[in-house]
Order: structure tokens, then C-alpha cells, then sequence
């Protein structure tokens, strides 16, 4: 199943900086080879849901392995039967519309 997820890892009481946690999450990303856009509030991910799932749990996994007792995750999934749609084709279709 095709999946397009937004993901934002927030270690809980880890200080007010968290660019060492979204680097190292956005290594293993990377490493993923899955399709991916770096924003400013999280993370754009999209893949085969097994695929997706399993990075995401990779990069709590390492977090954790960073120190951090307790991570608070926003994960929001979209999924569809009919097609593969990317996330980079949804913005332009409704930019198109409202222009």
C-alpha cells in the first residue's frame, strides 16, 4: 500500500534545540531512499507503507539511542487504493485551482 506521511519527532525535556534529533532523523531517511521534503515543521515521507512505518520506527529507535527518555511523535498517514499519488503533485493541483 502507498503511503504519504508528515512526520514531526519531538524528544520530550530535551531542550529547546532539536536540530541534532531531525539531523539524525533525516539521515536515516535518507538512507531509506525513500521520497522525502524537509520542512520546517516536519518531515514529508512517502513510500510503501511497510517501508514508511519502518523508518519512522527507525527514527524513534534513534532518538532514543541519542538519549532521549520520551518522544512525542505527530504522524499524520495518507493512504490510497486507486493510485500512487505524490505528495508533490498536491500542492500544484490545488494552487491550479485557486490561481
Amino acid at each position: 500500500m502507498w503511503a504519504s506521511v508528515d512526520l514531526c519527532v519531538i524528544p520530550v525535556s530535551e531542550g529547546i534545540s532539536l536540530n541534532m534529533y531531525i539531523a539524525t532523523c533525516l539521515k536515516i531517511i535518507k538512507r531509506s531512499g525513500l521520497e522525502y521534503e524537509l520542512g520546517p515543521n516536519g518531515t514529508a515521507i512517502e513510500g510503501e507503507w511497510h517501508q514508511v512505518s519502518q523508518c519512522v520506527e527507525e527514527c524513534h529507535r534513534a532518538v532514543h539511542a541519542l538519549g532521549a527518555v520520551r518522544i512525542f511523535s505527530i504522524l499524520k498517514i495518507n493512504t490510497r487504493s486507486d493510485k500512487k499519488q505524490s505528495f508533490r503533485e498536491k500542492v500544484p493541483s490545488v494552487t491550479q485551482i485557486s490561481s
